[in-house]
């Protein structure tokens, strides 16, 4: 029964690449059967892949691979019964020497030198997925799209969770980091149907209630501050509870209720603060977690916060594509072959999700048996089930050899283009006469 719904998403996916999808389908199977690769042109040495190797460069330059249906296969494949959760993202995909691609943008990433800035020239892109376990590193993207030079990842993602929405069974509660725990994306995501969870840094101020119109003047947007790091513009939480985890010891978890950012008085939040008490170091106390939750009826405080923990299986799939999926590998030309390419990630990992069950581990000499394979170890177990399940691709047709570049005729150097600089315009102020 798996077996089949396997089959049939795979036949459903290979419709909706469209042109070139009879070489665009073998090379993600060259994907999933191939652990190693020092360039794009290694995955043509894959036995499942039978064209030669520029047929992937003509695939990733003629494929169109329909997002919008292929996100709807995805949602098909999700339970009708339960709760979505989704949690939003954003990425890197380096390339500092790539002088000569369109759009490179200035992007964050983690340097593990001291001082060094954490950023990097190349491109960068938006997540949406869908984490279906409440333990494990399973995450599978419903949208996965490159940030133009025109947009910002907060554009980006509140697109990407509005286009979601219309096909989702039920409303979902999405899970997003600090960078998202601004006023734009509370205002932005305002009308559309999800509830949101989201970590805020430390040293945000907050605003209670207005009191009560007085009747005279404007009435007032904002109540007294609050302060996340300082204590003593605090007022009394409504709600205090007191666990004991068995790896983080004993925690507190308190709650205050209608608090807002300043420049969106009209979306009132809940907020959420999570305490380690046990102090592991006597030098170091761990700073607290602060989450808000924005929408309908909220979780116990003994269950919010564990669920905010199943966003980190986002960075669980980032280290999936850019390792195991070579995702990052390829050196392409232009933005629209980077965007084909990596349509084919979310793909590639519903495939694994929908195998989870019909493989066997097959370790390596040095790992260890599990009983619950991660994405992984099913890529690793692959190749027995492709070789049963077969491929919807038709056989490669004989074609005659192309003359290719003539003789003695000099090649025109590529066009250099320059870094494109985000910033936020500002009108100047005109001196008074």
């Amino acid at each position: 029964m798996q077996a089949d719904k396997l089959k049939a998403f795979r036949q459903a996916a290979y419709q909706h690449l469209t042109r070139a999808k009879d070489a665009t389908f073998e090379l993600t199977d060259a994907i999933l059967l191939t652990r190693h690769a020092y360039s794009l042109a290694d995955l043509s040495l894959s036995p499942v892949f039978r064209r030669s190797w520029p047929s992937i460069y003509e695939a990733l330059q003629d494929c169109r691979p329909q997002r919008n249906k292929l996100m709807r296969l995805y949602i098909q494949q999700m339970p009708k019964d339960a709760r979505p959760i989704l949690a939003g993202d954003h990425t890197n995909w380096s390339r500092p020497d790539a002088h000569t691609l369109q759009e490179r943008t200035i992007e964050h990433q983690a340097t593990a030198v001291y001082g060094n800035r954490p950023i990097t020239l190349g491109q960068g892109y938006s997540t949406l997925a869908w984490i279906p376990e409440a333990e494990g590193s399973w995450a599978l993207p419903l949208r996965h799209e490159r940030i133009t030079s025109w947009e910002n990842p907060i554009d980006k993602a509140v697109w990407q969770l509005k286009q979601a929405c219309k096909y989702l069974p039920q409303r979902p509660i999405s899970l997003w980091d600090s960078e998202y725990g601004c006023a734009p994306f509370i205002l932005k995501t305002a009308l559309i149907p999800a509830d949101k969870l989201i970590r805020l840094r430390s040293n945000l101020c907050l605003w209670a209630t207005p009191p009560v119109y007085g009747g005279k003047g404007r009435p007032r947007l904002h109540g007294d501050k609050f302060k996340l790091n300082d204590s003593t513009t605090w007022t009394q939480a409504i709600e205090i509870v007191e666990l004991e985890h068995p790896q983080l010891g004993q925690l507190r978890i308190s709650l205050w209720k209608d608090l807002h950012f300043r420049a969106s008085p009209h979306q009132p939040m809940q907020l959420i603060r999570v305490e380690r008490l046990d102090q592991l170091y006597s030098w170091k106390m761990p700073s607290p977690l602060w989450l808000i939750w924005i929408g309908e009826q909220m979780p116990p405080l003994t269950e919010i916060w564990q669920l905010y923990l199943r966003r980190f299986g986002v960075d669980h799939w980032y280290r999936l594509a850019k390792q195991r999926l070579h995702w990052t590998l390829p050196k392409l030309s232009t933005p629209k072959q980077c965007e084909r390419w990596s349509d084919l990630m979310p793909m590639i990992t519903w495939e694994l999700w929908l195998a989870r069950e019909i493989v066997q581990d097959r370790p390596l000499p040095w790992q260890k048996r599990l009983t619950k394979l991660t994405p992984g170890r099913v890529a690793q177990a692959m190749p027995g089930l492709l070789a049963a399940i077969g491929t919807p691709a038709d056989s490669p047709k004989l074609r005659g050899k192309s003359p290719g570049w003539p003789t003695g005729q000099q090649r025109p150097p590529r066009t250099r283009y320059p870094i494109v600089k985000k910033g936020f315009s500002r009108t100047k102020k005109s001196s008074k006469t």
